[in-house]
């Protein structure tokens, strides 16, 4: 779990995994008391693995950012995901940062992206630290907490995935959508 938390936070192939419903099924879980681990030790251990994932990739990014920018769309690498996370970057400043760990794709290619326009590391750390406590405590504890009121609940697993991603993707969903008419009206 870390490790996906890790990967998905920091690592640019890593926009494809589902840390939005791992947080809220750890949570779950461990509720349940199907998954045996204290939920403060969780909690800490997969806010500690968000940060460091965006460290990964605030430095990767950083390193990398002019060949980053110029690369070709491969498998696990298509460059809309970083214009896309440059775009939202742009809007919202160092609050992509804390957003964007809310989003798929931008929780993974908004830090890359910081750290292509090098923004300054004390402000990237704070947003780093602040979206990561965010992230994780309200996933966590949301999937902690309806287990807690509703034991039953871990029989439904399948319908809350696909809720999930559903209410994880509309956004984007939306943006695509609104670029897609936009591009209609003026082309």
């Amino acid at each position: 779990m870390l490790v996906v938390v890790f990967a998905e936070t920091g690592l640019f192939f890593g926009f494809f995994l589902p840390g939005d419903y791992l947080l809220f099924m750890a949570g779950l879980l461990c509720a349940s008391g199907i998954f045996d681990v204290n939920i403060y030790i969780l909690i800490i251990s997969l806010i500690i693995a968000g940060i460091l994932g965006n460290y990964t990739g605030y430095y990767f990014g950083r390193r990398t950012g002019t060949m980053l920018l110029n690369k070709h769309d491969s498998f696990f690498f298509k460059k809309r995901h970083v214009v896309m996370a440059e775009q939202f970057y742009i809007k919202y400043g160092g609050m992509a940062l804390i957003l964007g760990r809310f989003l798929p794709i931008i929780r993974t290619f908004a830090p890359i992206f910081a750290g292509v326009v090098k923004v300054d590391v004390k402000k990237f750390t704070l947003y780093n630290i602040i979206g990561s406590v965010a992230w994780v405590m309200a996933l966590c504890l949301s999937g902690y907490f309806l287990g807690i009121k509703y034991p039953e609940v871990r029989h439904y697993v399948q319908y809350i995935i696909i809720g999930f991603f559903v209410v994880t993707s509309v956004p984007l969903i939306y943006a695509f959508l609104k670029k897609r008419t936009i591009k209609q009206s003026t082309g």
